[in-house]
Formats: C-alpha cells, structure tokens, sequence
C-alpha cells in the first residue's frame, strides 16, 4: 500500500479519481476531477489565495483505491462552517491554529462524500493519514466540511468530533409536482400570496427570464453572467472567490452541469442566476446570481421560483439553496441538518471544543424543532 500527498490535481489521473467518485452513491459533480483541478487552474484554490491542494491518495498494487480533496488553509474563507472563534481562542493562548488542513470542496457548501473510499476502512483510512499528516507538520487540527453518511459514520469510528449546521433544501412529492402552480397549490395560502404577488412584480416591472443549459450557453453568457457575479462581491464590499477563467473552464469541461437564468427587459439582460445541475442525481444546487440594476422582488425570483419551477418541469428530485437563509423556507426549501468532523491536535482544545459542540448541537436541535413548527405546506400536502 502507498500512501501519498499530491500538490497539484493535475498530476492526479482523471479516470482514477472520477472512478472513485462515481462509485459514491451521494457524489455531486462538485468532487470531480475536472471541477477540482479548474478552481486550481485558474487560481481560485491555490496556495497563493491560501488554498494550497494536499490532495492524500491511497494506492495499491499501482491502483487508486482511496483519496480526499485536502488542503492546506492559511484562512478560514470561503468553507461556510466557521471555526473563527476556535482560531481565536488559539491566539489567545499563544497558540497557531492556522496553517490546517481541510478536506472540503473550495467555495462550495452542498453536502456529498469527502472520503472517496469503497468502505468504511478505507475511510477510517483516509482519516488516520490526515491525522498523521497533521501531526507530522505540527498543524491544529484537521476538518472535514459537509460531509454524507458513509464519511459521518468513519469520522465517528475514528473519534472525530462532529458538529452540525442547518441548510434548506426543497423535495419534489414521491408523487412529482405536476408544475410550479402544482407546487403553489401545496402551500398555506399567505406563502402561496406572497409568492404570487413577487413573480407579479417582477413581470408587472417588464422583466422575463430565459433559461439555457450546456452549451447553449454562449461565451457572452458567461461574460455577461461573471459582470453580475462581481457585482454582487462588489455590494457587500468582498472580493469573488472564483475567476472568470474557472467559470471558461467550467464551460469547456463540465457545461452539462450548469443552467443560467438570464433576466431581460426590452431585451436587454439585467440579471443572471448560474446553478448547477446533476443530471445523474437529479439535483440542482443554487449557486451564484447577480444584478446590473435593482428589480422589486427580481432575487427571489431568479433564484428560486424561476430554479424550481424548472426542476419540476424537468423531473428534479431536489433543489439544495445553499447556506444559511430562513428566508428560503417561505419558499418552499424546508431545514436539512449537514455535518462536519473536526480532529484537533492539543488535547484541551479538543475537549473543550467538543464541551462547546455538546452545547452547540442542543441548540441546532432546539432550532430544527422551531424550524419544524414553521413549514409553509398546508399539512395534507407536505411533502
């Protein structure tokens, strides 16, 4: 057996590493070779914007049997699971807790495997590599983000501390929505109003949307949706996480995977909305929007009801809306519980940090539970 950290996704065989992911039953198109090796490229995740790949790969007779996505973070940006006061207590103790490693998709908070493993040994595997990596470079600690069973299931048999955070996801019925009037139909009536009266505003303002998918998007697409992409990091003051060659990249090796909404009045484009779809899962994941002027309402419309009306015309299981956002349950996406496992290195860190969990995951319990009290669907049409 050989076990070994590579630098640079390149270097890694496309085939091997997407024979790995393909046969995970959760795997997004997010932990593909292709998708890892374009946020590298284009030096989106790379050691100069503090994501330096330490991809771990386990072989046998010559053969890839096991590997993660790992880094090694400098930061703590762009992972949406925040540990900024773990960081903190550290310096206040004299303490690094930064350079550390993560094995997380960059930018990208949709729940799928994190240990590309055929068993669960491999994957406790995978884990004591970390550790070991870890422990070797004198690091913090070691995390896995948004995580799915099999990986919940190997980081509790290898002692890995787990903490839980919220996302909303919307579920197609066992007995698929007919349309997105279908749909509406299923809400309490003031969620159903509400709705209705922000498409109105948005059509009653002249706007339309058209929806293209692969490569009937076109490269002025691209340009045109990347101009509202940075608009929106420009309005909260930030910085893009992603350049526009990950996105040109994107649509050279992976266009099946996306869907642009582009919103037009008087037949020009005034806002955009890019999610990922896969087809396989039948899933779509919310991801990036942006706006040249301001439209009453145009967000919520973009982003969600133009994506799950959508979804139900095309036979989409699932519509994942990303991070945080209470908002989105008035729209119809209903709270998820996702994971991540934590291994830190000094032990009274670690005790505390898991005292701190214990109370944190009565909390998050208390909330689903309040979450739950609040769901928009009239009770006989809950999905």
């Amino acid at each position: 057996m050989n076990v070994r950290v590579v630098h640079d996704p390149d270097a890694i065989d496309p085939a091997a590493w997407d024979a790995l992911v393909d046969a995970q039953p959760t795997a997004t198109p997010f932990v593909r070779h292709a998708y890892l090796a374009a946020l590298h490229a284009s030096g989106s995740a790379c050691a100069e914007t503090g994501w330096a790949p330490h991809f771990l790969l386990v072989e046998r007779g010559g053969a890839l049997v096991a590997a993660c996505p790992l880094y090694l973070k400098d930061h703590s940006y762009g992972e949406y699971v925040f540990d900024w006061a773990w960081a903190d207590a550290y310096r206040r103790h004299g303490l690094d807790y930064y350079p550390k490693l993560l094995d997380a998709i960059p930018f990208t908070p949709v729940p799928g495997p994190r240990l590309l493993a055929s068993d669960a040994a491999d994957r406790v595997l995978l884990l004591r590599a970390m550790e070991q990596l870890a422990g070797e470079a004198g690091l913090s600690s070691a995390h896995l983000l948004f995580l799915d069973e099999s990986d919940l299931a190997a980081a509790g048999a290898a002692g890995w501390s787990v903490r839980s955070t919220v996302q909303f996801h919307w579920t197609n019925r066992a007995e698929p929505y007919a349309d997105f009037a279908d749909f509406l139909a299923s809400l309490q009536r003031e969620k159903r109003k509400k709705i209705q009266q922000e498409r109105r505003r948005v059509a009653d303002a002249g706007v339309f949307f058209e929806a293209r998918t692969g490569t009937e998007i076109s490269a002025a697409d691209w340009s045109f949706f990347y101009r509202c992409y940075t608009l929106t990091y420009r309005a909260h003051h930030s910085t893009p996480y992603l350049s526009r060659d990950f996105f040109a990249r994107m649509a050279d090796t992976m266009s099946d995977n996306w869907l642009l909404f582009t919103a037009r009045r008087d037949g020009e484009p005034i806002a955009a909305s890019l999610i990922a779809i896969d087809p396989r899962q039948r899933t779509a994941f919310g991801r990036y929007w942006g706006a040249t002027e301001h439209v009453s309402c145009l967000h919520f419309d973009a982003c969600y009801y133009q994506p799950l009306a959508w979804c139900i015309a095309n036979g989409y299981r699932r519509f994942e809306g990303g991070a945080q956002g209470e908002h989105k349950m008035a729209r119809g996406l209903l709270p998820v519980r996702t994971h991540s496992a934590h291994w830190l290195a000094h032990p009274q860190f670690a005790r505390a940090v898991d005292d701190y969990l214990a109370r944190e995951g009565a909390g998050i319990d208390s909330y689903i539970d309040e979450l739950d009290e609040r769901r928009p669907f009239k009770r006989e049409a809950a999905p």
